[in-house]
């Protein structure tokens, strides 16, 4: 009997970062390959990149130079290791990557990672091999089935891919180039893999695509659904208890997607909705298609359908001609608008985009400087946030045993883990926590006796309501 090898991926980035490291592993199963959470005793190391920051790119190169010398010493006790790089530097860079980084064996873009068993023994054959060629059709055709036992093995809440690329053109942003234009899945199509998912276990999906509610699917009535009757549907698959979606843009938050959030008990209150910055002349130059004003009033029309929404968000500080009156504009929306989280970072140039074109620039030390002041109001709103979870009963999703000996870890709505002492069977289960007390970010509690009155509920907890 062949003994499996061993394959090791380390993804950066985003959600869809993860949810394709989970299709490469499942494409890579029938050949026998199995995960193995070290690089170095690796028959196969996938670097699984990100393309959006300068220094995730260089983090994919400074990588690379410590697998060539892993690479090295496999050699020398006989045994062959390859290396591939996937993702959005592989689809941006190609045969750059092989020239900056000889160790690479194969390089390979999203839209081909069904290829990967071929391109593996092609570089096998002839040294390396490349492909990061677009599609001309159907780019979700080739995803790979995941076995029961790889569902079950990746827990109770799961990634499920509806919609890839994006037709916005940002003016900082690579994903049109890496990624290609806007293509939704047929509904019944993923209706298959939800009911496959729900069938082995998992309770909570998350629907994801880079500009995922730009949604339009063809549903089984031969219409095109928006993400908002996609939800709905998918809320009576049997056993999936939650639903989340990322990432979405404030353009295409459109009516169903509003009345989703009213009445479907099982879609989480929690968006993250990315608004960059909050000065109408950056949006302008980001090419956003929205204001500030465009954005808190998609705000107002979520928080009327349901009142115990809240919202994380991302920004860029320091985009090309960001003046401190801009920077302002970017604070006072953050005040307003209060977040229960946020990513935010300091603006670098892609090549190939627009805003790389830009002389006017901010300064190292600006960037660094607005950036912590950015950070530190947002930190204050997430603290306060939290903080109010405390002496309210929640309800958690037990995910998992904690590192601590007794303790299973949950989220609640919000996506903060809460941590309480119990038995390992409650995991898949949702059950009301008293919120005890706070640990940096983690919300630690007990479990409710069942017919014990509970504690309001956490209307009150989201900033801005």
């Amino acid at each position: 009997m062949t003994p499996p090898r061993k394959l090791h991926i380390k993804s950066y980035g985003c959600q869809m970062n993860v949810y394709d490291a989970q299709r490469m592993v499942d494409t890579l199963a029938p050949e026998g390959f199995v995960e193995t959470a070290s690089a170095e005793d690796a028959d196969l190391v996938i670097l699984n990149t990100c393309h959006i920051r300068e220094k995730a790119s260089e983090k994919v190169y400074s990588e690379l130079g410590r697998l060539r010398l892993a690479k090295d010493e496999a050699a020398r006790g006989g045994r062959t290791m390859q290396i591939a790089v996937a993702g959005c530097v592989a689809q941006a860079e190609g045969e750059e990557i092989v020239h900056r980084a000889p160790v690479v064996d194969v390089v390979v873009g999203p839209q081909s990672y069904h290829h990967l068993p071929e391109l593996l023994k092609r570089a096998g054959r002839e040294g390396r091999a490349i492909e990061t060629e677009f599609p001309p059709e159907d780019k979700f055709g080739f995803l790979a089935q995941p076995r029961p036992e790889a569902i079950r093995s990746r827990g109770i809440s799961a990634f499920v891919t509806v919609q890839e690329g994006c037709d916005k053109f940002c003016s900082f942003c690579v994903v049109p180039y890496t990624r290609g234009a806007e293509v939704s899945r047929p509904v019944a199509k993923i209706v298959d893999d939800v009911k496959r998912l729900a069938d082995n276990g998992v309770r909570e999906l998350t629907l994801i695509g880079q500009n995922v509610n730009a949604y339009h699917g063809e549903g089984p009535d031969g219409q095109s659904w928006p993400l908002g009757r996609l939800l709905a549907h998918l809320a009576e698959v049997p056993g999936i208890a939650r639903l989340r979606y990322s990432t979405s843009h404030p353009r295409d938050v459109d009516d169903s997607l509003i009345a989703a959030h009213r009445d479907l008990p099982g879609l989480m209150p929690f968006v993250h909705l990315p608004v960059q910055s909050g000065s109408d002349r950056i949006l302008a130059a980001m090419n956003r298609r929205h204001t500030a004003d465009d954005y808190r009033r998609v705000i107002d029309r979520f928080r009327a359908a349901r009142q115990d929404i809240a919202f994380s968000s991302d920004f860029i500080v320091g985009f090309p001609g960001e003046t401190e009156q801009d920077f302002r504009a970017t604070l006072a929306l953050i005040a307003q608008i209060g977040y229960a989280a946020a990513y935010s970072f300091k603006y670098s140039a892609r090549p190939g985009t627009p805003a790389a074109e830009i002389q006017e620039t901010v300064s190292p030390g600006e960037m660094d400087q607005r950036l912590e002041r950015l950070q530190e109001l947002i930190d204050s709103q997430q603290s306060a946030f939290n903080k109010a979870a405390i002496g309210a009963t929640v309800d958690v999703l037990f995910e998992r045993e904690a590192r601590k000996a007794g303790q299973i870890v949950g989220r609640t709505a919000y996506l903060q883990p809460a941590h309480v002492m119990a038995s390992p069977d409650i995991i898949g289960k949702i059950l009301p926590v008293r919120i005890d007390s706070l640990e940096r970010y983690s919300l630690l509690g007990e479990l409710v006796t069942p017919g014990v009155s509970r504690a309001p509920e956490l209307s009150s907890m989201a900033p801005g309501a």
